[in-house]
């Protein structure tokens, strides 16, 4: 008997990841929970279990740690989970002046978002592919499409995850693997550092409600992948940013962003 599929969503204890986590079981997906929150997760999946018959298993972990992205691959392969959707969704933000911040918090922050994410891919893609099926959804943000004074390291890491996302869907073409690179704007989750600097300052419009966000995601990943900008106004604002030099785009949002 072949093991059941899951989709595997990290940072799932609050936000865009419980967003994600919530309407994938109600879809009838299995669902692995990985977030630093043990008890959140317990008692999400518990919740989840109950409400769409599913199996929805918590995995602790804190994957700003190095190497706990291959450790969670690797333990993930061990227990003979099946992985047919990975949701790389963890992330936290960094604000300020870029000397005056702790180091230790932005290398955190590169590994959160780039290495583990990069790990996670690197040893769950084996599968989707020797199947010809499967898809990865990448949270990036529309800060990847600028750079962002005041929060140098994250919007720098959110650059990397887009580009990377975007060039390894054309890899996978051929292999029926969707890539799905998801640049929300200003969110209402728990996310108040840097996400309510967004949504405060540069989307009009207000926060978005996570529900938008993961449906847009959800649908095109449905449609074979590609880029998702949740909202006209989000969209228009990039197209907007094409007229002007990089340069005059950072000393406006630096302006804008000023602690």
């Amino acid at each position: 008997m072949s093991p059941p599929f899951y989709s595997l969503i990290t940072g799932a204890s609050s936000g865009i990841g419980e967003c994600f986590a919530r309407q994938l079981a109600a879809r009838g997906k299995n669902v692995l929970l990985v977030a630093r929150s043990g008890h959140k997760l317990e008692t999400l999946g518990s919740e989840l279990k109950t409400k769409h018959t599913i199996l929805a298993e918590p995995l602790e972990i804190d994957l700003s740690v190095p190497g706990a992205g291959g450790q969670l691959a690797r333990q993930v392969n061990q227990r003979g989970y099946a992985i047919d959707l990975l949701v790389n969704n963890a992330g936290f933000g960094a604000r300020g002046k870029f000397w005056e911040l702790p180091f230790d918090q932005q290398t955190s922050l590169m590994r959160l978002q780039i290495e583990a994410l990069m790990e996670l891919t690197y040893h769950l893609l084996p599968g989707m592919i020797e199947r010809q099926n499967g898809g990865i959804i990448n949270v990036s943000s529309m800060t990847g499409f600028q750079p962002i004074p005041y929060a140098t390291a994250y919007a720098a890491t959110k650059a990397f995850m887009s580009s990377f996302s975007m060039a390894i869907r054309e890899e996978l073409r051929p292999y029926k693997v969707a890539v799905v690179t998801l640049c929300p704007g200003g969110t209402r989750t728990n996310f108040v550092n840097i996400g309510a600097r967004e949504g405060r300052h540069k989307f009009p419009g207000g926060p978005q409600p996570p529900e938008e966000v993961v449906n847009d995601a959800l649908m095109q990943l449905q449609q074979g992948g590609g880029l998702v900008v949740p909202r006209l106004v989000n969209k228009a604002s990039i197209f907007a940013q094409r007229f002007l030099p990089r340069e005059t785009v950072a000393r406006l949002l630096a302006r804008m962003s000023k602690p």
